[in-house]
């Protein structure tokens, strides 16, 4: 029996000659080698071959294709100058149409088979342990001397042919404050599956329980430990069974091929190639990556929408990075329900301020380009206004499609949880975001006010139970938006409201949203959210993690993004709509006199371009 304990200093043709006498009892070569590059093997017929290579170039993320040998070709001099894949892995395991009928310590006996067949080395996140542990970061199952975990999730793969699976992923337990000096570790390491694919709560991938892995060993957290997730190779074994070729053999999970390749060093790298980690969801548990240059591009919007011309104090209200956090949990949102509308205008029938709607339909027009789910919820007295506004909208192409406009009533004490909810069960959210841009929010005593303490409950609907019921279901997010901090979610920042805002004693908005973005004019804060989504749609740090590292990049999509910003002229139109479709009794209105009040439309026009420049540079 050969002693395990240095088996992370001998150098790969060492190891290899170790294995192929079949001299280790160990169950796993995590760890062994490090600093070089391991690889998942699948060995295919070669009439499968050209699909499988297909399968792995539209899946790059777990199946990193590090080398394709000819038929019958035990060696790969690209990778080892003396192998033999015959007998070179610690153990092997052999599918028949599909089922899994053994394992192997070695494949000469099938090496008649082996003449016309094809073997794939695929990379491995093995490869990539020596850089995070020279990061400071643990290596848990290297610790607790056991395989690493492996899970297979929910997310499908880029079928190819017979080719088609679900993604499978190896868990590793990081401390929360280490998460972003592991992602830095990995992700230029792409032949090594690069950056984590997911961070956090494992449900949001389809795995049900950590203690119970598909593949490997129970990998155990320490307290503080945040649970990451890897595409793994072990994505080609199920695609093998899934396939059901008549014969093929891949190495046993954790088994890997050790290669005589060095991992490549990465030095200096461009802020668009820096990844940063944000923390979107406390409950599920749920983190994000976005490059530094597109998270500095979000930040530059945040505070040019921060300018006061209103002199109203709320430079007091911001809190730093809202905008971001709030456009990297609606990224990964699939369905999101908007809100607006604030009763202001007396004088109109129905007596709506134009702050609100304009930026709402920005925000969806951009949704609906990345082809999420959206909806908008309003005041049943204001519904016939909002479906002539949409209607047009659509008309003059600044929607696709119309947005669905819905009311809410509350009628009983789970009204809110089945207006959420599929037959009022939190499980089953209907949205997984909720946006409120300049919409009336109730304050501590149950009243809503505007900004001179005019209670106008009488005028609104109690739309603000759908974001405190939000409050209590896992997987809803919430983001409110408004300038004067009597607008729902503006309770985040009540304390703020109260001593810096004028009336804000009265008027402070008591409904909190998770994210709250403050705003100049709350248009302004909408504008805002879908150039922010646009910069993060064209990030392919981010890209890259929406889609799990499966599939294709979808920067061929840009232009579509492009098309669905807001511009001066789109806004233009939507405001003259508006006030065309409200009934005036009284003076004429004007647009300079209509956005929020405030005589500032030259300054409207002039922030949404430059909105729109921060988010095409």
């Amino acid at each position: 029996m050969f002693l395990t304990g240095g088996l992370k200093s001998l150098l790969p043709h060492v190891l290899r000659r170790i294995i192929r006498c079949n001299r280790l009892s160990i169950s796993n070569t995590s760890g062994m080698a490090e600093g070089y590059k391991q690889a998942n093997v699948v060995i295919l017929h070669k009439s499968l071959a050209d699909d499988f290579e297909k399968f792995c170039h539209a899946n790059n993320g777990p199946l990193p294709l590090l080398y394709r040998s000819k038929p019958g070709d035990w060696k790969c001099p690209p990778l080892s100058s003396d192998s033999d894949i015959r007998t070179d892995c610690l153990q092997y395991k052999i599918y028949e149409h599909g089922a899994c009928t053994g394992s192997l310590k070695s494949l000469k006996e099938y090496s008649k088979q082996l003449k016309d067949m094809v073997t794939f080395y695929l990379g491995c996140s093995f490869s990539f342990e020596r850089a995070v542990q020279n990061a400071g970061i643990p290596i848990r199952n290297v610790e607790q001397k056991c395989n690493i975990s492996m899970y297979k999730t929910g997310v499908p793969c880029y079928s190819v042919s017979t080719f088609c699976c679900n993604l499978v992923v190896t868990m590793r337990p990081i401390p929360e404050s280490k998460l972003e000096a592991a992602v830095l570790a990995t992700s230029e390491l792409k032949e090594a599956h690069g950056a984590p694919i997911h961070m956090g709560d494992p449900g949001l991938l389809g795995i049900p329980d950590l203690s119970k892995p598909d593949y490997g060993d129970p990998v155990h957290l320490h307290p503080g430990d945040i649970p990451v997730f890897w595409a793994c190779g072990v994505t080609g074994v199920e695609a093998v069974i899934n396939c059901r070729a008549p014969l093929a053999f891949t190495h046993s999970p954790g088994c890997m091929f050790i290669t005589d390749l060095k991992n490549d060093n990465v030095t200096v790298r461009a802020s668009r190639e820096v990844p940063q980690v944000h923390c979107i969801s406390q409950d599920p548990l749920h983190y994000s990556i976005v490059s530094a240059e597109a998270a500095q591009k979000i930040k530059t919007l945040e505070t040019l929408i921060g300018i006061d011309p209103g002199d109203r104090g709320i430079i007091h209200l911001r809190c730093q990075d809202e905008l971001l956090k709030a456009c990297l949990s609606i990224s990964h949102a699939r369905s999101v329900l908007i809100t607006t509308g604030f009763p202001t205008h007396f004088t109109y029938e129905p007596p709506e301020e134009n702050d609100g709607p304009p930026g709402a339909l920005a925000v969806a027009a951009m949704l609906q380009a990345l082809e999420k789910e959206v909806a908008i919820v309003t005041d049943q007295r204001a519904m016939n206004l909002n479906k002539k506004i949409i209607e047009e909208a659509v008309q003059l192409g600044i929607l696709k499609r119309p947005v669905p406009l819905l009311s809410y009533q509350r009628e009983n004490a789970n009204s809110a949880l089945m207006f959420l909810c599929e037959n009022g069960n939190p499980g089953r959210p209907r949205f997984d975001h909720l946006i409120a841009i300049e919409r009336a929010g109730m304050a501590a005593d149950g009243n809503y006010y505007n900004a001179r303490k005019v209670n106008i409950k009488h005028l609104v609907d109690p739309i603000d139970e759908l974001f405190l019921a939000a409050q209590t279901i896992p997987g809803i997010t919430t983001t409110g938006v408004g300038d004067g901090g009597n607008e729902l979610g503006m309770g985040k920042v009540k304390d703020a409201v109260k001593k810096h805002i004028k009336n804000g004693d009265v008027i402070a908005c008591d409904v909190e949203a998770d994210f709250t973005i403050v705003a100049g004019v709350s248009n302004w804060g909408g504008y805002a959210i879908a150039c922010a989504l646009y910069i993060l749609s064209t990030c392919e740090i981010h890209d890259r993690y929406l889609r799990k590292a499966v599939g294709f990049p979808q920067l061929s999509k840009k232009m579509v993004w492009l098309l669905a910003l807001p511009s001066v002229t789109k806004e233009e139109k939507l405001l003259k709509t508006l006030v065309r479709h409200r009934v005036r009794s009284g003076k004429t209105a004007s647009l300079e006199m209509e956005v929020d009040g405030l005589p500032f439309y030259n300054t409207h026009s002039l922030m949404i371009e430059k909105l729109l420049q921060e988010a095409q540079q």
